[in-house]
């Protein structure tokens, strides 16, 4: 009996409370918002009767109350020069790395670079002990000294020969071994100057010059160790330098984009970069876009490039990208909450004379706060941006203030 008692008791609540709400569903929205449009459909479904005095026979007269107005906020649409900004997360990325590395196995005599120090391309920054190479050298050219003499007395040689031959003089066959003791010299002396060549390039690579310019990192190798060339791992590079200034930051889009970035990229695109941490923007452009698209993400990989005299931008850092893409002339645009998806799409509410109306519209994207309407708007709509839910087709709205209080 008890639990019957319960029982019933809980159907009564329940019937008093769905009673209630189909009479004021304003506050029962205001209790409890996920009640509230059914709230406000048992309203609208509530009739009050009344018989007024009539002649027998009259049919009766149905009064229907009238729903109170519904408290929304409202903001208007509007058409302007929208410009078309991709958010993007980007990785900043030297343009250029070089790993400076011996090249053969020498004692290191002076280190002319301070570890993270900015250098200039040609700028000398390790010098190894080349004596040895530097002996090898002089050897060569003296090599090349005695082959010349060599020449030069096998080109005597034909000149003499060649006057006496004709006379009967001296046999034939002296004239041809001083025709090859000379083709022998000619020889020697090219083999001599190519050796000579070779050494001085050899010679060059005990003085470690920056090939661009850029920012040193940590320089592993100090005076009075020995550099090792057979050494391949990370401990035989001397130092790294980095290409900062200009420099890249990378970033990935959906391949649907690739289309508009390709025009963007054609016409130089702004790009603005804040590096995570800063509140700085940097401005660049579009620099280019990877040949391919990632099968596997469905995206492209871009890169935007930045002169950097400052160095704000370093290599591996996130930054907050925005890519201007183009500036679309007399675009529709409302407010990004006044937009509702229902079975049957996107839509707005708008209000004419007090009364809301569901307005179906196609949008293309939202950035910063406001969408882009394709169709459904002309733009000089009143929209509703806040109390949309408690909303249906003719309903009467009165207008409130923001949660905030701003107007």
């Amino acid at each position: 009996m008890r639990v019957r008692r319960f029982a019933a008791l809980i159907v009564a609540a329940a019937v008093v409370l769905g009673l209630y709400a189909a009479y004021d569903p304003i506050a029962i929205a205001s209790l409890w918002p996920a009640a509230g449009p059914l709230a406000m459909r048992a309203h609208a479904l509530l009739r009050v009767g009344a018989r007024s005095p009539a002649a027998p026979g009259d049919a009766p007269i149905i009064v229907r109350p009238a729903l109170p107005p519904v408290a929304v906020v409202l903001d208007r649409a509007a058409r302007k020069n929208l410009p078309w900004n991709l958010d993007e997360i980007g990785t900043a990325q030297a343009i250029a790395t070089v790993a400076l590395r011996p090249h053969f196995d020498a004692t290191v005599e002076k280190v002319l670079v301070a570890d993270g120090a900015e250098v200039k391309a040609g700028d000398t920054l390790i010098e190894l002990d080349g004596r040895q190479a530097r002996a090898q050298l002089d050897g060569a050219r003296a090599q090349l000294a005695r082959d010349q003499a060599a020449l030069e007395q096998a080109q005597r040689d034909v000149t003499r020969y060649t006057d006496l031959v004709p006379r009967g003089a001296t046999p034939q066959l002296n004239l041809d071994n001083a025709n090859t003791a000379e083709a022998s010299a000619k020889a020697a002396i090219l083999a001599d100057q190519a050796a000579i060549e070779n050494l001085e390039v050899q010679l060059g690579w005990y003085t470690v010059t920056a090939p661009i310019s850029g920012r040193v990192g940590v320089v592993a190798i100090k005076e009075g160790n020995i550099a090792k060339a057979s050494d391949n791992s990370a401990n035989g590079v001397f130092a790294t330098i980095n290409q900062i200034s200009p420099i890249y930051v990378a970033f990935s889009v959906q391949q649907s984009l690739l289309p508009a970035l390709r025009e963007a990229m054609d016409a130089s695109a702004p790009v603005e970069a804040v590096p995570q941490g800063s509140t700085r923007r940097i401005p660049g452009r579009l620099a280019l876009i990877d040949n391919s698209v990632d099968p596997n993400t469905g995206t492209i990989l871009a890169h935007a490039i930045f002169a950097n005299p400052d160095e704000i931008l370093w290599p591996g850092q996130l930054c907050d990208l925005t890519v201007t893409l183009r500036t679309e002339p007399n675009t529709i645009v409302v407010p990004r909450e006044a937009v509702l998806t229902g079975q049957n799409g996107n839509y707005v509410f708008t209000v004419v004379d007090g009364v809301a109306h569901v307005q179906p519209v196609e949008v293309t994207r939202t950035q910063e706060g406001e969408t882009v309407v394709a169709k459904g708007l002309s733009g000089d709509e009143t929209v509703v941006v806040d109390g949309a839910l408690l909303l249906t087709e003719g309903a009467r709205v009165a207008a409130r203030k923001p949660a905030g209080g701003a107007s």
